[in-house]
């Protein structure tokens, strides 16, 4: 990060403890700062509307809670692309509900991490968005028909995502499938009432992502007859 001023960043985050951890964790990863946390989607979003700015700050990402006392964490992110403001974004949350996945990846969400977790993997997402956006022009121009796929599939696309892949795989489904695993261990029929796909579909992505070694494969057991392939994320 050297000569670029730091990446800010605003917590949203209800629990005390876990809001301020994680402000520990950003002012923590070097090229980034936090502001003060926020508790409540409507404090964010009050914070937030003043021109992308706090305190005459720009805010470059929000690390957002799903589930907040007043609001759920989606509404946040709906209000602000409703608004035109495409602050990125990055899930830091404990729903795991496929749904939820699904749609904060429609609305551009950069990335999703599960609590709980360790600090180290929250610090290697932020290092992660800031190599992003790095990669940026300083016109917003994209530089690259690579910078292009990684604009369109997410910040946060699993490694080798725009590069190396198969044709006919769009990055957009990709990161959207990459999403889901990461998010919960799922079958390709999970995958693909999440994402919105055929389960033929899902599995020829799901199978990229083994073959990328982002995920790997193992048989469910439980039910009646054979057993069923799951697919979990090891990224």
């Amino acid at each position: 990060m050297t000569g670029r001023r730091d990446l800010v960043v605003l917590v949203v985050e209800d629990e005390p403890v876990a809001a301020a951890a994680h402000r520990t964790h950003v002012d923590a990863t070097p090229g980034f700062r936090a502001l003060p946390p926020a508790a409540t989607a409507a404090e964010a979003l009050r914070r937030l509307r003043a021109a992308d700015e706090i305190d005459g700050e720009p805010v470059d990402l929000v690390l957002l809670d799903m589930h907040l006392p007043d609001r759920p964490g989606l509404d946040v992110v709906r209000a602000l692309r409703a608004a035109g403001r495409w602050t990125d974004v990055l899930a830091v949350t404990s729903a795991r509900e496929l749904s939820t996945v699904r749609a904060a990846t429609s609305l551009g969400v950069v990335g999703y991490l599960l609590k709980p977790f360790a600090g180290a993997a929250l610090r290697e997402r932020l290092e992660q968005y800031a190599a992003a956006r790095a990669a940026r022009s300083d016109d917003g121009t994209a530089l690259s028909q690579e910078e292009v796929d990684r604009a369109v599939g997410g910040h946060l696309a699993p490694r080798g995502a725009t590069t190396g892949r198969p044709g006919g795989l769009s990055p957009e489904t990709l990161t959207a499938v990459a999403e889901v695993v990461r998010a919960a261990p799922s079958s390709a029929g999970e995958v693909a009432s999440a994402v919105g796909v055929g389960r033929v579909t899902a599995r020829r992505y799901l199978e990229h992502l083994v073959g990328q070694g982002t995920a790997d494969r193992r048989p469910r057991y439980g039910g009646t007859g054979r057993p069923e392939l799951e697919y979990r994320w090891t990224g």
